[in-house]
């Protein structure tokens, strides 16, 4: 079985990214073998296309409502786990893979395409590219194609398989709004040795750019109708935080998890600014508070903190609840903080509630009641043991977010990396304002937080008579509050994009749907039941128009008619 071509093609349009991978197998021996097809793709992507064409038929994927797919097709994926064509590879990557045999001389195409909105962090844009194609491939081709009408302020490859060989195939072009990165090896670049077959390419390949920002009300695109509007002000004061961190200690925490957990505690006590105050709340059956109050972040007391950080051990149970309602209680009863300050609550557990309080939805009751909208809270699941639901939910309905710390050698970093992603607040109450009777569809417009480094994204459908489009952002910063108005030509704006051989025509209506249903998910999370079944109806309903493969939707590949008949592909979460 010979991959004689494969093509990775990628096309970042303003942030959206389009990725269409193309391999073509034959069967080289004189007997039917499996040809397989094996892609890792980021999870915040959405699976839209997948085909297969075997001497010249095509077997589409198509793209169902997932319960009516799963029922269909019962007798071949037992009931409720997530047997099927994608499974979660690590923290940032799912794995897609189909098998099909094919015969003797015969040649087989696989495509599969993917699309994903690129997430600004740390202040920059991140595409991740897996490269592994297993074995050596004669036409071997990627090309990425960013158009950023903003302006390209800096951009950068990277990637963890290259030799001095293999740079020379890479190449990169770029003017003021477009780059080009095309790689294209040949056989003998891609070999380890000249004796061996053995392939180098193995690993990730990564593009990080940023944008340039001339506009203080954020940046204006629009498309066939439908607009969006990206803000990510910058060198703004920093407003001073009022941190509580809530770390386990329980007995699942000891060993490697625990020092991981010191190690990264004690960077980001050495990240603290001045004007910042924090304490630590402990626990496992016990709840213990390292200081009866919150500290300013003086280099005394910051010393303070690392010489008790140094001595956490863990042993005994799990009281989450009573470990929560205490950070909470030293926020409330907290005198003398900056008038203008954020303050939050960061949880880091492994485990299930197994002390105090155990039922998980009177925790989540207790403590929205006891936060109340004052303050944001943060979820850290350290492993597999979480119960992800659980710290998502609450999270989400407590102005903050869950995130998954995966077991392995750079856990530290991945807790100082989300520490570094939450350390600047830099605007709070922000409301992006559009003309009322102008927009239909408007995604989430107010945000309790901006943090330095990340961007806001509000889309919309723009009603066909308008031809500016005024808006206007309110915000309180550490100093003032703010008022910014801009006011977007809707013919002028549409004319940036007529260069289609660039793109594809209706990205940003495609950003706006995904756009759209990650945020229906992600409400429902939070939500009653009753809103929580018309928020995944409305999510359905759009993954099944722009057809993506949502944790709602489900892609059915067929296959010719001699082999197992379909299979499923079906979108993983964090929450399994």
């Amino acid at each position: 079985i010979e991959i004689y071509s494969l093509h990775v093609d990628c096309k970042v349009t303003s942030r959206f990214a389009h990725t269409v991978i193309t391999s073509r197998i034959v069967n080289r021996a004189n007997k039917s073998q499996e040809a397989t097809f094996e892609v890792e793709l980021p999870k915040t992507a959405f699976i839209t296309n997948f085909s297969m064409s075997i001497d010249g038929q095509v077997y589409p994927g198509i793209i169902k409502e997932k319960a009516a797919a799963q029922k269909e097709y019962d007798t071949a994926v037992s009931r409720g786990q997530s047997a099927g064509l994608v499974h979660i590879r690590d923290r940032k990557l799912e794995l897609f893979h189909v098998s099909v045999s094919i015969a003797a001389a015969s040649k087989v195409t696989f495509e599969l395409m993917y699309e994903e909105l690129l997430k600004r962090q740390l202040g920059k844009y991140e595409l991740l590219i897996k490269v592994r194609p297993n074995q050596l491939v004669k036409h071997f081709q990627m090309d990425v194609h960013i158009f950023e009408p903003q302006g390209i302020r800096f951009l950068e490859t990277s990637s963890t398989f290259m030799t001095n060989e293999l740079t020379e195939a890479l190449t990169k072009v770029q003017n003021e709004t477009k780059a080009h990165i095309l790689f294209k090896p040949t056989i003998d670049q891609q070999k380890v040795n000249s004796e061996h077959s053995e392939t180098l390419l193995n690993g990730d390949f990564i593009v990080r750019y940023d944008v340039k920002r001339e506009a203080t009300a954020g940046d204006i695109q629009i498309v066939n109708g439908y607009f969006v509007h990206y803000f990510a002000p910058s060198e703004m004061p920093v407003f001073p935080k009022n941190i509580v961190f809530v770390i386990d200690r329980s007995g699942s925490m000891s060993g490697q998890k625990i020092k991981q957990t010191r190690d990264a505690l004690l960077k980001i006590l050495q990240d603290l600014r001045p004007e910042d105050h924090f304490s630590f709340i402990t626990f496992n059956n016990k709840v213990a508070e390292w200081q009866s109050s919150l500290l300013p972040a003086t280099e005394e007391n910051v010393a303070s903190a690392a010489a008790f950080v140094q001595t956490l051990s863990a042993m005994g149970g799990t009281d989450i609840s009573g470990a929560l309602l205490a950070a909470v209680g030293v926020l409330d009863k907290a005198e003398g903080l900056p008038e203008r300050s954020v303050s939050m609550v960061i949880l880091l557990t492994d485990g299930q509630p197994t002390s105090g309080q155990t039922d998980v939805k009177v925790i989540q009751e207790n403590i929205q009641k006891a936060i109340n909208g004052k303050y944001a809270l943060f979820c850290l699941g350290f492993g597999f043991d979480v119960s992800y639901k659980f710290l998502e939910k609450m999270a989400l309905s407590n102005g903050g977010i869950a995130r998954r710390i995966y077991e392995n050698a750079d856990a530290a970093l991945q807790l100082q990396g989300f520490y570094q992603e939450v350390a600047t607040p830099t605007l709070m109450k922000v409301e992006m304002q559009y003309p009322e009777n102008g927009i239909e569809g408007l995604t989430k417009n107010n945000f309790k937080l901006f943090f330095e480094g990340s961007e806001i994204i509000v889309s919309g459908k723009i009603s066909n008579d308008l031809d500016l489009l005024p808006v206007e952002i309110k915000a309180q910063s550490h100093t003032s509050d703010l008022t910014l108005k801009e006011e977007a030509n809707v013919k002028e704006k549409e004319q940036v994009f007529q260069d289609k051989k660039y793109i594809f025509g209706n990205f940003i209506e495609r950003l706006w749907a995904y756009l759209t249903i990650q945020q229906l998910l992600e409400q429902a999370i939070s939500a009653q039941q009753e809103d929580q079944k018309s928020l995944e109806a409305e999510a359905l309903e759009l993954s099944l128009q722009y057809s993506f493969v949502t944790p709602l939707t489900s892609m059915v590949v067929t296959k010719p008619s001699d082999q197992q008949q379909a299979e499923l592909a079906n979108k993983p979460t964090e929450a399994g």
